[in-house]
């Protein structure tokens, strides 16, 4: 990126200026080398979503944005329905709710170790995974409504799970607003058998120990110490979510002729918030965002069987669970009043800081932990929100590494079965539903999380809590 036509307000904060139809100025979270590392494309982006009606502050990039459709992935941005505010499909994604679920194990590094072959092999069994994978759920489309309206809720209530996981789930494991009415019968035909399955691409199910702690008081308020075994799962709403983006791109087009928004982008169609197409948008994508917490409820309740099949003492307990592809209605302060406004967070992370009752009064405290996941050959992040990130960017982080080279590339310079070697020489098993999987998923495709994860720390918009590295790890 041109670093010339930015302007520097910080070592991890960057503002696009103004000009031509722009409403609100572009800022971009990230630092020098981040920044000019990024394609021309995520400025472009972000200067077209600054032109959309009631945007509220700014267009934002996190520090792992790249190009994406319509909105850059990485992308935050607020709108003001009182004020003509829009809700789009570019600015929330197909994998509607993609996201990560940390577990923690009450085991340590050295209890795993002797089981670790052995617990990855039967969960690659267990949770289905790869491009298409079902699972053993099956459902009428009468029962996938009442998934579209429960999420997780209703997981917990038909026995996958436990009660106690709900309050560590944003939204409570069920958002609401949704409406099956409003999602297509062919979404509900493509999901119907993929209810507890992590799919491709980026997706993972992977067993981590803590490596270092750097806020002490957090991490034990987070119930994690050096040495603890967990495990993330990373996946979203598979089928059913990426058919709701397909359908309502088509019907916000013809909503923004309809309403006379200038679009410069075919993905950042849109529909003002309060018009009927807008409604019926967001009641789908709450549908999308429930069926994905329920997926990830499902792979948990999996998960747990299984640890206990192999090890009975261990105790798996839900730290949190973390949306990145989403449109949420959220209170802010905007130049002192308090607003109502849709949020969209695209590849980006919700990271409340204290005192907001969202959180679960275990962590309203300290604020939101944010879970942010790295690649299968580096590691992870737990991060904590701050009341300055809320100041800064309504209350949003990197959900990510993001990647630095797209899968087409990652798949001329890797093999999979030589990165699956290379890993497992390093101490790190793999299994992966294809040799492709695992090229496309190289770690090097991917910028260096640590660098992303420091700006976000710099930027003030989260607390750096604790690295994760990990030990195994199911790849689609």
């Amino acid at each position: 990126m041109d670093l010339h036509q930015l302007i520097r307000h910080s070592d991890s904060h960057w503002e696009i200026p103004m000009e031509g139809a722009m409403r609100v100025p572009a800022y971009i979270f990230a630092d020098l080398h981040l920044v000019s590392e990024m394609d021309d494309k995520v400025r472009e982006q972000l200067s077209n979503v600054a032109c959309l009606p009631g945007i509220v502050k700014a267009a934002m990039g996190m520090p792992d944005a790249h190009w994406g459709y319509g909105f850059p992935i990485g992308g935050v941005a607020a709108f003001d329905p009182d004020q003509g505010g829009i809700i789009s499909v570019g600015g929330v994604g197909y994998d509607i709710s993609c996201g990560v679920r940390t577990l923690l194990t009450g085991m340590k590094r050295s209890d795993m170790e002797p089981f670790l072959e052995t617990v990855i092999d039967r969960l690659f069994q267990t949770v289905p995974s790869g491009v298409g994978s079902e699972g053993k759920i099956r459902l009428s489309p009468e029962k996938l409504d009442d998934v579209l309206l429960g999420g997780a809720v209703w997981a917990v209530e038909m026995g996958y799970g436990l009660p106690e996981d709900l309050a560590h789930i944003e939204e409570n494991g069920r958002l609401p607003g949704a409406d099956p009415s409003c999602v297509s019968a062919t979404a509900k035909k493509r999901q119907y058998r993929q209810v507890g399955t992590l799919g491709s691409g980026n997706h993972y199910l992977e067993i981590q120990y803590v490596e270092e702690i750097f806020h002490r008081p957090s991490a034990e308020a987070l119930g994690i110490d050096t040495d603890d075994v967990v495990i993330a799962i990373h996946c979203g709403s598979r089928a059913l979510g990426h058919q709701i983006g397909t359908d309502y791109i088509q019907i916000l087009g013809r909503a923004s002729q309809k309403y006379n928004i200038p679009i410069r982008e075919r993905e950042l169609v849109c529909a003002p918030i309060d018009s009927q197409e807008g409604r019926r948008y967001y009641r789908a994508m709450a549908c999308g965002v429930n069926c994905a917490l329920a997926n990830r409820q499902v792979i948990c309740h999996l998960v747990r069987q299984i640890f206990h099949e192999i090890m009975p003492s261990a105790v798996i307990r839900t730290l949190y669970d973390v949306s990145h592809n989403t449109c949420k209605i959220e209170d802010h302060d905007v130049n002192g009043r308090t607003k109502r406004l849709y949020v969209h967070r695209k590849g980006a992370t919700r990271a409340f800081g204290p005192g907001r009752s969202e959180l679960p009064e275990a962590f309203r405290e300290v604020g939101q932990p944010v879970l942010i996941g790295g690649t299968m050959g580096t590691c992870s992040y737990i991060m904590i929100g701050r009341k300055s990130g809320e100041e800064l960017a309504w209350g949003s982080a990197c959900h990510g590494a993001g990647r630095a080279m797209s899968r087409r590339a990652a798949l001329r310079r890797w093999k999979g079965r030589k990165v699956i070697a290379e890993l497992r020489h390093r101490g790190i098993l793999i299994r992966a539903a294809s040799y492709r999987g695992a090229a496309e998923e190289a770690p090097d495709a991917y910028k260096d999380v640590t660098r992303v994860v420091d700006s976000t720390h710099n930027a003030g918009l989260a607390r750096k809590v604790a690295l994760l590295r990990p030990m195994a790890c199911i790849k689609g």
